[in-house]
């Protein structure tokens, strides 16, 4: 249930216990003028529930619960038993006259006197020749939360401009009292931000203060001693840029000395060495040619005997070649006059054969006639298809009609004559 809905209930139930209150009255003022002991603690009853309805009533409108944020810290002390305890964010039970809540926050804090900043603000700090310089400060720092439950009431609403800024100022003015312009701008900066920010956490951890870091920022100068610096800087820009100048002249002076004898003693040493190589050389080379000649002695006569040994290997060779060629030519004689008797009795066997053959033709002829006409047949058959011829009467060669009697003669005779031929051919 809402705060809504039990601020309903809670009047319903007022509203309620007012009417019962003045019916039960007026019942009891109609029956008789003395109430009776029951109406007596009716009216009792009705009176306790509206004084504890007008309390929720209150505890509604005002409730006893405060919430602590992310990042807080709650203290909250008892007023009766002076004890207080912590609570990190969310609901706090805080009783109106038994409880008192003090809500501080955790998260980290920066201060930064703005009047310090310039040289001629009313807050500028002095140096120790009596000179006003500003200086962009910075001082970042946080609450502790160990010591927030036993210095909660202590620690003022206003915890910067009570106890950071006092601590702040009342250390700072006089650290930089103590140092010169010069020491505070450039010399001696870091080692004051270190006293610094030792002093002063000292200073706030007694009142509950946790310092992280103390930063120096910009040093605002006056005028003219800033036109003064700025004069006295470049002229000792000056006269550290002349002192290099010379240093560095006198170092390449030195280096030149340092070159040129380093190139005489070089080259002394690569003519002595020079010298001794050549002596070493000619040394060799005399103990070289004590070998050498021997060597070149040896390489004539071994060339002698190569040429002799070459001469003898060309003449063997030639006559071996001389020989062989002998015997190739005394071979191909032989071989030749075997040819030409092969070729001979070969000629004399087809001659033979030949012969043969043709009176073994001239005898078939003889018994059978007309082979002649088939062989003339055959020889015209490749250059004439038909032949028509009258029939011999005397039963002898067909072209006999045709040839004449002396032609037909001649052509009897060719056939034999180019069997004969076939025959000596195959």
């Amino acid at each position: 249930m809402n705060l809504r809905s039990i601020t309903l209930a809670i009047r319903q139930l007022g509203r309620r216990s007012t009417r019962t209150v003045h019916s039960a009255v007026g019942r009891a003022s109609a029956a008789s003028a003395s109430p009776s002991p029951a109406v007596i603690r009716a009216v009792r009853t009705l009176a306790v529930l509206g004084a504890v309805g007008a309390a929720g009533w209150w505890v509604v409108q005002n409730p006893p619960i405060e919430q602590v944020q992310p990042g807080q810290l709650g203290v909250r002390t008892n007023l009766i038993t002076s004890s207080s305890t912590q609570w990190r964010e969310g609901n706090v039970w805080v009783l109106p006259g038994v409880h008192s809540l003090r809500v501080f926050s955790l998260r980290d804090q920066t201060y930064r006197p703005e009047a310090m900043r310039t040289a001629s603000g009313n807050a500028a700090l002095q140096s120790l020749e009596g000179l006003s310089l500003g200086v962009d400060l910075t001082v970042r720092y946080a609450l502790d939360p160990a010591a927030l439950t036993q210095r909660a009431g202590l620690l003022p609403e206003a915890i910067e401009a009570d106890v950071v800024e006092p601590a702040v100022q009342g250390l700072v003015y006089k650290v930089f009292a103590r140092h010169t312009v010069r020491e505070i701008f450039s010399t001696q900066r870091a080692d004051i931000q270190q006293r610094l920010e030792a002093d002063l956490r000292t200073r706030l951890a007694a009142e509950g203060v946790l310092l992280k870091s103390v930063h120096i920022g910009k040093v605002d100068l006056p005028s003219e001693y800033r036109r003064g610096l700025d004069s006295l800087l470049s002229e000792e820009l000056a006269t550290e840029k002349m002192r290099y100048t010379l240093d560095l002249k006198d170092k390449q002076v030195k280096e030149t000395e340092l070159e040129a004898s380093a190139q005489k003693a070089r080259r002394e040493i690569e003519a002595e060495a020079a010298a001794r190589e050549q002596i070493i050389a000619a040394r060799a080379q005399e103990e070289a040619m004590k070998h050498v000649l021997p060597f070149k002695q040896r390489q004539i006569e071994q060339r002698q005997l190569e040429a002799e040994a070459e001469r003898v290997a060309r003449v063997k060779a030639a006559e071996g070649n001389a020989q062989a060629r002998r015997i190739e030519a005394q071979g191909e004689a032989d071989a030749r006059q075997k040819l030409a008797e092969a070729e001979a009795y070969r000629l004399q066997r087809v001659g033979e054969a030949n012969a043969q053959q043709m009176a073994r033709e001239g005898a078939l002829i003889t018994r059978h006639p007309l082979l002649i006409q088939k062989a003339m047949a055959d020889k015209l058959s490749d250059k004439v298809q038909v032949i028509i011829a009258p029939p011999s009467m005397d039963t002898g060669f067909i072209g006999n009609s045709l040839l004449g009697n002396q032609r037909g003669t001649q052509a009897a005779a060719l056939p034999v004559e180019a069997d004969a031929n076939n025959s000596v051919e195959q």
